[in-house]
């Protein structure tokens, strides 16, 4: 329905963009019970936010202009979704939406049978993101949901009548997630993805069904907060060539008019006969939001005051915003000459990301477990390399996929992502990095070689009591996860991570032990343990490196 109650017989532009605003709040009020979903008892669950900061995104990127076309919001939804991407999870409700939207970006309204069409390219998009697509995942609840809310439509359907049978159907097929896969049914958990595809899908419903307007939750900043600007770049010398940013909020006063009189295209008319352009003037009630470049903010200002007051403004010198920019350039330009390989990689801690740069990193992104970078993340440090290839090791599971996203929406030359899936395997990957192997090829295979050399194990502390992989866990315990698989726990670090490297097959071909340490140990632990290794392997060489990682105490690579 609309807001006046009426049936809304197909979506346009200003629909779709608030029912996907409905979606992402849906999600974004459920974060911290889909991020608590994982099998693995310990604190990583990162679906919930990885799925919010997506969709987030992509409706951050819409256009908030009146009546804006439904190839508008289409178009930049997706788009926005894609580059804001991260977490496998996030990558795959991406593709989906950029199915769903590529079907629909060449019509000017959509009909519950163009819906269920344009579900349908979702779905299918979706699935090929995927490698080797696995059942009993969101792909799952993606599937089944659309195909039950297409199978029931009728030549009176309506959007929100295949909305309702959406979620009525995925509600059903999240629950019977956790009967595919074993490790679901095991850990007494549904699939994360898609749960958090259910709450996506609840937020558009409700907000087409209630007809209300729903008010988009800010999206929070990746970064931080940016340095101040060099106002030296403007100086005594200088000209005035770009003129000011200028932007504004205007309570319309009745004092000076009636404010349902004020016609907002009149004063953008206004703005350009006093030679102002990038103009955007909305009114929304009795607030008049006005952007403009100009060389005479003053005139600007002015002219909003003849009908209120000003909320907030803004005025930007535009020159210094253009130096800013060409000196950023300049300096990275200086910086890094034309290479032929650029490393990007992925970590946390200050001991990682000084051992990654240490050996041919050239970037270092900050994520991981609980931190999982966007596919525009990688793209920013693609964008400072001077490289003829660029290299990407992932180090996460989490990752690949976004790593992966970002290669492909990447223009400025060739990227490949080499499949490190933990820390560990992308340090053995990197240890064998050769900047001047003349042949990429080679040095692609030299670096898969040395990842796939290596036997990856993690220990960090359970949650809460679970059963995983066959393996009673109790709140507190201390766990191993060998290659993806919990394979012992106990009351003592020591204990894991023992029985854990005991577990390797073929520990007695094997000679290196490298033992990464975490954030949180102690130099007294660190020695104890460093001291309790060497005994325990003595046909071992232990390593041992202050990795000041995040979630795990203990990494290891064992070659």
């Amino acid at each position: 329905m609309n807001r006046e109650g009426t049936e809304i017989k197909a979506l346009d532009g200003e629909t779709f963009r608030r029912i996907l605003v409905g979606g992402a709040n849906g999600i974004r009020s459920h974060i911290d019970q889909i991020n608590e979903l994982n099998v693995f008892p310990v604190p990583d669950g990162d679906t919930g936010t990885n799925m919010s900061r997506t969709i987030e995104s992509g409706v951050a990127r819409i256009s908030t202009e009146e009546h804006v076309t439904l190839s508008r919001v289409a178009n930049d939804f997706a788009k926005g979704s894609l580059f804001g991407a991260r977490g496998n999870s996030g990558v795959i409700l991406s593709q989906f939406f950029a199915g769903l939207c590529e079907a629909i970006a060449d019509k000017e309204t959509v009909s519950a049978e163009e819906l269920a069409e344009a579900y349908r390219a979702g779905v299918e998009r979706s699935y090929a993101a995927v490698v080797n697509p696995v059942e009993g995942t969101i792909l799952t609840v993606f599937r089944e949901s659309a195909e039950y809310a297409e199978s029931h439509l009728r030549e009176d359907s309506t959007p929100e009548d295949f909305l309702k049978w959406n979620v009525e159907e995925a509600e059903r097929s999240l629950e019977r997630t956790r009967d595919i896969l074993p490790v679901l049914s095991e850990a007494d958990v549904v699939d994360s993805g898609g749960a958090g595809y259910l709450c996506i899908a609840k937020g558009m419903y409700e907000t087409l069904r209630s007809g209300e307007e729903a008010e988009a939750i800010p999206l929070p900043a990746d970064t931080a907060k940016p340095e101040a600007m060099d106002y030296d770049l403007f100086d005594t010398d200088s000209v005035l060539t770009y003129g000011y940013c200028t932007e504004c909020l205007v309570r319309l006063q009745r004092a000076k008019g009636d404010p349902r009189g004020v016609d907002e295209k009149a004063i953008a008319d206004e703005l350009c006969r006093l030679g102002c352009d990038s103009i955007v003037a909305l009114k929304d009630g009795d607030v008049l939001k006005l952007h403009a470049h100009t060389r005479t903010p003053s005139d600007v200002l002015t002219l909003c005051q003849r009908y209120g007051e000003f909320l907030n403004l803004k005025n930007e010198n535009m020159n210094l915003q253009h130096s800013e920019r060409e000196a950023e350039k300049a300096e990275k330009k200086a910086r890094k000459p034309r290479q032929k390989y650029g490393v990007v990689t992925v970590a946390t801690g200050d001991g990682l990301r000084a051992l990654f740069e240490s050996l041919g990193a050239d970037a270092v992104i900050h994520g991981g477990q609980t931190g999982n970078p966007s596919a525009e993340q990688f793209l920013a440090a693609f964008r400072e390399l001077n490289a003829e290839q660029i290299l990407v090791l992932p180090n996460n599971s989490n990752i690949l996929l976004t790593a992966r996203q970002a290669a492909e929406l990447w223009e400025g030359g060739n990227v490949t992502v080499i499949p490190s899936k933990t820390v560990p395997a992308g340090y053995a990957a990197l240890s064998v990095f050769n900047g001047a192997t003349p042949e990429l090829a080679d040095q692609i295979a030299d670096m898969t070689d040395a990842m796939e050399a290596v036997v990856s194990g993690e220990v960090t502390v359970a949650i809460r009591d679970s059963s995983v992989d066959g393996r009673a866990v109790k709140e507190g315990d201390y766990i191993g996860i060998l290659e993806g698989h919990l394979v012992s726990n106990g009351e003592d670090a020591f204990g894991a991570l023992r029985d854990m490297i005991e577990g390797i097959e073929d520990l007695d071909m094997r000679e290196l032990l490298t033992l990464f340490v975490g954030g949180g140990v102690s130099e007294e632990a660190r020695v104890e343990m460093t001291e309790r290794l060497c005994a325990a392997f003595p046909d071992l060489c232990v390593e041992v490196l202050i990795g000041g990682q995040e979630i795990y105490d203990y990494l290891i690579a064992v070659e």
